[in-house]
């Protein structure tokens, strides 16, 4: 079995932009040329490959054909460049990450890619935990994440390790304060949003099911400017302390407790030059994590 250039296209651009009229102006098509690709295409498989909801979101058939897609997009778009003799066309390199790694190592590859004049970066910030997702579903081409066990089509390897450390104002740690140490059941929480478990490890190795209040900040930055205000103890990443706990800014909660999050980079296994070219950047950008 076969597809259409024109319908995988029309596919990836209505997942992209999210309706099939966002699509058929971005193809510069009518909506209904949109419409009967992807019919046709569902025709051809027997299944349906999107749902019509707002945005659209693919099936199970749907996601495969979109990765499928976005390789032939990307290989394609590579042997254009390679023929252009310097007037290549700009590449998309859709990327998942997660907001701490953003914040902190993964800049490094930022300013790999600044130097690269062929290159889009389009990230997408997602837990460590969930980005994988965005493999299955041919959202992206490479995903930092915490699953060592590769998608399909994928390769992966090991980058390394994030290091958590509980932590909280002076302030807010002396007003938990019991005989024993912290009273975890009752000092209030900051979580990143409701996928993050980190503070959740942490209260449960001291028998404690959930605090008695948490607070929501989706912003890493945003995160530490919480913790650092008293609003909550949180688990900051250790490399975004910065001096603050040296300076007293914060203080560790316990000096025992910490949450060690190994990181991998998985991306699809194709014979692609930008794909090598972005794999390099990011192996190069965690030789700062734990080993």
């Amino acid at each position: 079995m076969s597809f259409r250039t024109d319908q995988l296209a029309a596919l990836v651009a209505i997942v992209d932009h999210g309706t099939f009229d966002a699509a058929a102006r971005h193809l510069s098509v009518t909506p209904s040329a949109i419409s009967q690709r992807i019919r046709a295409l569902e025709s051809q498989l027997g299944q349906v490959v999107l749902v019509r909801t707002t945005p659209v979101r693919t099936t199970a058939a749907g996601a495969v054909l979109l990765r499928l897609a976005r390789q032939q997009q990307l290989l394609e778009r590579e042997a254009v460049a390679e023929l252009a003799a310097g007037d290549a066309p700009t590449l998309d390199l859709p990327v998942a990450v997660n907001a701490d790694s953003l914040a902190t190592w993964f800049v490094g590859v930022l300013a790999e890619c600044a130097a690269w004049d062929d290159v889009a970066l389009r990230l997408e910030v997602e837990d460590q935990d969930h980005s994988a997702t965005l493999l299955r579903t041919g959202a992206v081409l490479g995903a930092v994440t915490s699953d060592p066990v590769a998608v399909q089509g994928c390769a992966v390897e090991r980058l390394g390790t994030m290091r958590y450390l509980p932590v909280a104002t002076p302030a807010l740690a002396r007003r938990h304060a019991t005989g024993g140490g912290p009273d975890w059941a009752e000092m209030p929480v900051v979580r990143f949003n409701a996928k993050d478990e980190l503070q959740d490890r942490l209260l449960a190795a001291h028998g404690v099911p959930a605090a008695a209040r948490a607070h929501v900040v989706p912003s890493s930055e945003g995160f530490l400017s919480a913790v650092r205000a008293g609003l909550g103890w949180g688990a900051v990443p250790e490399a975004q302390l910065g001096d603050d706990l040296r300076t007293g800014r914060l203080v560790r909660l316990d000096a025992r407790d910490r949450v060690d999050v190994p990181l991998y980079w998985q991306c699809w296994r194709l014979r692609s030059a930008h794909l090598d070219r972005i794999t390099a950047a990011v192996r190069a950008a965690a030789g700062t994590l734990r080993r």
